[in-house]
């Protein structure tokens, strides 16, 4: 039996008996590369320690690391993956850019995004030619561009480290083969149908964390690169997600956030499918567990067992985060989305029906390709007709690689921009009258930090999801109370903990 440990993390094999950890020494040139992918990964975690302890030697202090992620919460969730492997290997975490290994944790939804991280770049060029042992790593949807990986070989050559969305597990295997190479490590993989549970992570906060349920996305909206940069859905198995769940209650965390580019279609690709209704009926049987959350929903897959499911399930936060897009039938069938006006406001109407006290909030584009001002007073009369708690909006952007970037009726900046105000200020005059509805009411806040801005008061969230601040000292964090919401002003409460508490 072979058996290596790195602290938490452990492989089996079937080729000799042996342990590592932080404390003793191993010759894993003795040994062979196991098959296995999460024995493999163990294997060159523990390699690549036998390069960190050489650079502490030279630099005389532990290296440093400094992981920056930008996007979704999907990629905040593989930068703590990142952050786990590193941490075993040996690195210490700061958050200053000024480390011995940075890592751009990339995305791509807006050409924006991927300015910036050239921006950053930019300043790195510079300050490695001064400390020439620094190590540069971009991974993430950015780097799942050709076009972008191309561009990074030519004018970005001081990068040691280039890797995608596909193979993040792969991380101690391709850094190691960056410690053994001088040149460029670029390892992009077109899509994958792989896996791999079990690898070192190291969660953000200690009451609450995000699960994957999911990987990728087939709707092919057309407005949107995710669908290329993430590839094809690929569902968890329910047994692998809900062990998951259940360490991480054992270890403090009393909030999980299920995550995927469409938790709605979850289960369609698994040997023996399941609904994500039935998925979350399991997961509020874990004990221990107080709040469930997920995202995203797309409305074309929000079946009536799905929202049953939120309707009995008392741990799950009766909120629904449901982009809209557009409330033009018209437009959304040139989106893609696989759904008309009616069809969303009849989802609206059984949420509602079902869930009375549910929070809904959504997305909204402004100035979609073709967009004339008939489609946009569609998008302003479903945002009066649904009353969202809030609403993220979007003035339309072009996404290079999607359909709607090569559309001829690209919508005039001077015609948008009024829609965009005009929408915004709708939006907020209904958030805020929402938010007012519950002033004066007790409700349960999950604490989740101090407050920046003022040490005497802590901040959580309620089961809605807004934003709480009350009283409270640091000892109250991952922790629920009672809090009267005394005052609203307007995207934010603040309260008391009830007496009786």
């Amino acid at each position: 039996m072979f058996c290596i440990k790195v602290n938490q993390g452990k492989f089996e094999s079937r080729k000799v008996n042996y342990m590592y950890n932080k404390d003793c020494e191993l010759d894993l040139n003795r040994i062979e590369v196991p098959e296995s992918e999460v024995e493999r990964q163990y294997y060159y975690i523990a390699k690549c320690r036998e390069y960190v302890k050489s650079i502490e030697e030279e630099l005389g202090h532990k290296p440093t690391f400094c992981v920056q992620t930008f996007g979704c919460q999907m990629n905040a969730r593989d930068s703590e993956k990142l952050v786990g492997i590193l941490e075993q290997i040996g690195y210490e975490e700061i958050e200053d850019e000024h480390a011995d290994f940075v890592i751009y944790n990339t995305c791509t939804v807006r050409e924006n995004a991927n300015n910036k991280v050239y921006g950053r770049l930019g300043y790195l060029s510079n300050y490695k030619k001064k400390h020439p042992h620094m190590k540069i790593a971009l991974c993430g949807c950015m780097m799942q561009e050709p076009n972008v990986v191309e561009k990074i070989r030519k004018s970005y050559r001081f990068v040691n480290l280039v890797f995608g969305t596909h193979n993040i597990y792969k991380f101690a295997e391709l850094l190691h083969r960056s410690f053994e190479s001088d040149s460029m490590i670029v390892d992009i993989w077109k899509d994958t149908d792989k896996i791999v549970e079990d690898l070192p992570i190291k969660r953000k906060f200690s009451f609450k964390s995000g699960v994957n349920i999911m990987f990728g996305c087939n709707n092919f909206c057309s407005y949107c690169i995710v669908p290329y940069v993430r590839g094809r859905e690929r569902s968890r198995k329910p047994e692998d997600i809900i062990r998951e769940i259940k360490g991480l209650v054992a270890d403090g965390v009393c909030e999980g956030m299920l995550l995927g580019q469409n938790v709605n279609s979850y289960g369609k690709n698994l040997e023996h499918p399941m609904t994500f209704a039935e998925l979350l009926r399991e997961i509020n049987k874990i004990e221990g567990l107080k709040r469930i959350r997920f995202m995203t929903s797309h409305p074309k897959d929000l079946s009536d067992e799905l929202i049953y499911a939120m309707r009995d399930c008392e741990k799950v936060c009766k909120h629904m985060h449901l982009p809209l897009q557009s409330g033009s039938s018209r437009i959304l069938k040139i989106m893609n989305r696989h759904y008309d006006k009616e069809q969303y406001l009849e989802i609206v109407r059984k949420l509602k029906k079902e869930i009375p006290d549910i929070a809904i909030t959504t997305d909204i584009i402004v100035g979609f390709p073709g967009e004339t001002t008939e489609d946009f007073m569609e998008t302003m009369d479903v945002v009066k007709q649904v009353e969202y708690d809030s609403a993220f909006t979007f003035i339309y952007s072009k996404r290079t690689g999607t359909p709607a970037a090569a559309m001829e009726n690209q919508v005039p900046e001077e015609e948008v921009k009024p829609h965009f105000d005009m929408l915004l200020k709708e939006v907020s005059a209904i958030s805020s009258k929402k938010a007012m509805q519950l002033e004066g009411k007790t409700m349960p806040v999950l604490v989740e930090e101090m407050n920046t801005q003022d040490a005497t008061l802590v901040t959580g969230r309620l089961d809605n999801n807004a934003v709480v601040h009350f009283p409270g000292t640091k000892e109250m964090i991952g922790n629920i109370y009672n809090v009267t919401l005394e005052e609203c002003k307007g995207f934010y409460y603040l309260g008391k903990v009830k007496e009786d508490e």
